[in-house]
């Protein structure tokens, strides 16, 4: 996955701080992550999300709303509708630079904020809510102790999660005015909602009402013990499965490698596109893509043809090398195999018969891991030269070509 470090501006001209995650080829779509309450785009469970929907092919932008994580402003002067004025002005860079988003996902109070902007930006299909509360007055609990401060002297000092905010009485008042219900009620959009029965700080009751809020189609799946913020790594990856899967029933992502069968002993490529290098190939079953670099007009939704010829050199000399070590009892714990292809001058060859012109070369730099001695060493990287993918290579070979 590729990450691009962006810029935009928020609602009152702070730049905001946003990553754009970036499938290896052209993104099938785009998709808009917003954050937690007072939490910014990099924290883990963001992360895992947008790498799952990478492989996916859909480009997620996360960003940091004003005032919070490496964006510019005042967060104590912030408030929810600020932070929807931030969503849109997101959804409007994709839309100018990118593509607008036809995703788009909310964790806690960003799920709140999603879900009331929703209904803004057309070009969604898909909207996510992860752990949201049905009502954005909800996070004042969450500093519940410091209301009395708040309404008597304008504004306190809050902790959480471990840091010091402002929290100012025009943020209670903004929250105290937004309802969701019309909102929800009104998205015409597909809705996945998300939330742990054992969530602590957003009860799974606030699901359940977001779930009733809204019209078909909508899903819920309950997120088991996880915790509010998927700190676990395993919760973490389990959403982003179910996003991922979901997804794929509202959003056209056409770039997996479709089923396709070749006969026993035929390794079969087909055009996957007739509009682009992408191509589907099938052996015994297995199913990869072949494609070119964006330099070479492909979109790199997969290995290049060298770099698949390449592959093959090295999964035969570890095999080999693994075969041979098994056979003589050497404590080889573990191989890795790097192979590069290059096209290199006849004249810089000197065990090559060609004399004028280019030839193929192909390196290999192999590593060993073990209490193996020097000795041993030795013998597994001469057996190398045995592979038989090497030896073909090396050999003459005969490529017979007919029209069927």
């Amino acid at each position: 996955m590729k990450t691009e470090r962006l810029e935009f501006l928020g609602h009152d001209g702070s730049i905001l701080s946003a990553r754009l995650d970036l499938p290896a080829g052209k993104p099938a779509a785009y998709a808009l992550f917003a954050h937690c309450f007072t939490c910014s785009k990099d924290i883990p469970a963001a992360r895992r999300i947008a790498q799952r929907l990478a492989s996916l092919g859909i480009a997620v932008l996360r960003f940091d709303f004003t005032g919070l994580g490496h964006s510019e402003g005042e967060f104590a002067n912030t408030s929810f509708s600020s932070n929807i004025e931030d969503l849109l002005l997101a959804v409007k860079y994709l839309r100018e630079n990118y593509q607008a988003p036809q995703l788009l996902i909310g964790h806690s109070l960003g799920g709140a904020a999603i879900l009331a902007a929703a209904g803004q930006i057309s070009e969604a299909k898909a909207v996510i809510s992860i752990g949201a509360p049905a009502d954005p007055q909800h996070v004042a609990h969450n500093f519940s102790s410091e209301l009395t401060t708040i309404e008597s002297q304008g504004q306190a000092e809050v902790t959480l999660g471990g840091r010091s905010f402002t929290i100012k009485q025009q943020f209670l008042d903004d929250i105290s005015k937004v309802s969701l219900n019309d909102k929800v009620g009104s998205l015409k959009k597909a809705l996945l909602v998300l939330h742990a029965p054992l969530d602590e700080t957003v009860g799974i009751e606030n699901a359940a009402s977001i779930f009733q809020m809204a019209k078909h189609p909508k899903s819920f799946i309950t997120l088991d013990d996880a915790d509010h913020l998927l700190t676990n790594v395993k919760d973490a990856e389990y959403a982003s499965d179910l996003i991922a899967a979901w997804v794929q029933r509202y959003i056209k992502v056409d770039l997996l490698p479709k089923l396709m069968n070749a006969p026993e002993g035929v390794v079969r490529v087909s055009e996957a596109d007739a509009n682009s290098f992408l191509q589907d190939i099938s052996a015994a079953g297995h199913h990869i893509v072949a494609d070119e670099p964006v330099s070479y007009g492909g979109d790199f939704l997969g290995p290049t043809p060298y770099q698949l010829v390449s592959a093959g050199l090295g999964a035969c000399t570890s095999m080999t090398i693994r075969m041979y070590a098994r056979r003589k009892g050497i404590p080889l714990e573990h191989v890795q195999v790097d192979v590069t292809h290059n096209k290199i001058h006849a004249q810089e060859c000197d065990s090559c018969e060609q004399a004028n012109g280019k030839l193929d070369q192909f390196e290999r730099q192999i590593t060993f891991a073990g209490d193996i001695s020097e000795e041993e060493r030795g013998r597994l990287l001469a057996i190398a030269d045995k592979c038989p993918v090497h030896r073909s290579l090396e050999g003459e070979v005969n490529i017979v070509t007919a029209l069927t």
